[in-house]
Parts: C-alpha cells; structure tokens; sequence
C-alpha cells in the first residue's frame, strides 16, 4: 500500500504539471472504486482552474477555487501524467482520466479500485475523511511533548500506536518498523512507558526516516510507481523491514519477525530493547 512517501513523491511528480492549468473534463471509464466516484463530477470541476494539489496524510489534494477532488491511491493507485502528444490508450485499469485544456492527461491507474476519487465543496479540513486526523509527521506540531501526551494513556504496542492516523498521520508498518529500529526500541514496547527523552529521539528518527524515504522516491510496494512511472528505491535502505533471518547491519543478529497487530513486525533482538 502506498504510504506517505509515495503519495507525497507523487504530489511533487504531478503538481509541475497540472498547478495553474485549467480542467478540459474528467473521463470517468469505472466509477466503483472504494467509495463511488460522484456522478457530477465532471460538471463540478470542468473549466475550473487547479490552484494547488497539496496532500493530507494519504489524501491528494487538488484545490480548485470552488472546493477539492480528493484522490486516495487505495491498495494499488498510481497516477502518471502524460503530455498532450503522447497519451497512450487506457488499459483496463485505468480507470479516471484528468484532461486538461493544454492537452496534459492526468490518468489514475488502480488494479484493485480500493482507492477514491471524493468532491467536497466546503474547507477541507472539515470533511469527515480528515478532520480527525492526527498531524503530519513532517511539521512542528508533531514534537516530543505532543507524542508523550498521545502516547500517556495508551497500553497498546508502541508500533499499533505510531500507525493510528488519529496519533500522527502517515507512520505505516515500513516506516514504524525502521524508526523504532533506529531508537532502539521493540516495537512491542508499552506506548505509554514512552519517556519523553525516548520521544524525542522517536520524532526525529520518524521524521528521518521519512525525509529520506520520499528523497529516495518511496517503497516498491507490490504495484506502487510514482509519477513518471518508476518504482521507489528506498527499500534498498532498509535496516529491519524484511529482512528476517538476515544479519542486522549493525551487531549481525539475525532479524527477527513477528505479528503485532496483524501486522508483521522486523527487530533486532540486540539491537532493540
């Protein structure tokens, strides 16, 4: 599943492309993604200019002057821009096609439609999708005091706790798994025996490994490419997502794997304590 890396590797893909330009019509060729693309869509948005695409945890934003398509990538999403001379003929999952009046195509592709194409007309941050999210991980207002304070009341695993959107946005099973490799805790750590000197040490590692992530283009995650069709390179980082039964490149243990959450989870059993 694409993560925070990725959406926001495709925010910066396609902005230069379509920021400022202005919405010919929208090609809508399934509309039964994981919430039904709204039937007036193309009316809502046609020959209206794109102010901005901006991105909300997982969300893409495309502001318009009247409202917002918000994009989710689902399971399997990807978008791709193509310029006006060459716009290849939609396959089978390409499912929306953006055109706009400078002959520019954004197309959304998505194998397994769990994503969504939403319009909301009013301030975005009041759509029930987004308002009680958690702050982004990337800004100051995620800070060692906020996470103590999150994390004061929670007996759950320390990693259960970092990917619920509610505590911070956007910290999913790969980027867990690698910041709490970097602190030196077991992702089954009780989160609220988080010290705050421990929160701070996460916060920055969290933001670390982030900022590297989507310098490196993101994940190859199953189906994820970003914009320009590439897959990400930073699985070629990784010091503890899976690599089970591999030496740690730190002491040499072997990484250790394990189900938390229904999740699978990757320690050193050295290194993390």
């Amino acid at each position: 599943m694409p993560e925070l890396p990725e959406v926001e590797t495709t925010r910066r893909g396609i902005a230069p492309f379509i920021e400022g330009q202005t919405i010919d019509r929208v090609v809508v060729r399934q509309s039964k993604l994981r919430w039904p693309i709204p039937e007036d869509l193309n009316q809502q948005i046609a020959a209206c200019k794109i102010i901005a695409v901006a991105r909300r945890a997982k969300y893409l934003l495309i502001h318009l002057e009247h409202g917002v398509v918000m994009v989710h990538l689902g399971m399997s999403g990807s978008l791709r821009v193509f310029e006006a001379d060459a716009v290849p003929e939609a396959g089978k999952h390409d499912h929306v096609d953006l055109l706009l009046q400078n002959g520019t195509v954004l197309r959304y592709h998505d194998p397994r439609r769990f994503g969504a194409w939403l319009w909301f007309s009013g301030a975005i941050e009041t759509h029930s999708l987004i308002s009680k999210l958690g702050p982004e991980p990337l800004e100051d207002d995620f800070n060692a005091e906020y996470l103590q304070a999150a994390l004061s009341t929670q007996k759950r695993a320390l990693k259960l706790a970092l990917m619920d959107n509610h505590v911070v946005v956007g910290v999913g099973n790969i980027y867990a798994n690698e910041a709490l490799f970097q602190c030196k805790l077991l992702p089954t750590t009780v989160a609220k025996d988080v010290t705050l000197a421990q929160c701070h040490t996460l916060v920055n590692e969290i933001k670390e490994v982030l900022t590297r992530a989507i310098a490196a283009g993101g994940s190859t995650l199953r189906d994820f490419v970003n914009s320009d069709g590439k897959s990400g390179y930073f699985q070629q980082q990784y010091f503890v997502y899976g690599r089970d039964g591999q030496a740690c490149h730190e002491c040499g243990e072997l990484i250790t794997k394990m189900i938390i959450g229904q999740r699978s989870s990757f320690y050193c059993p050295h290194c993390q304590h």
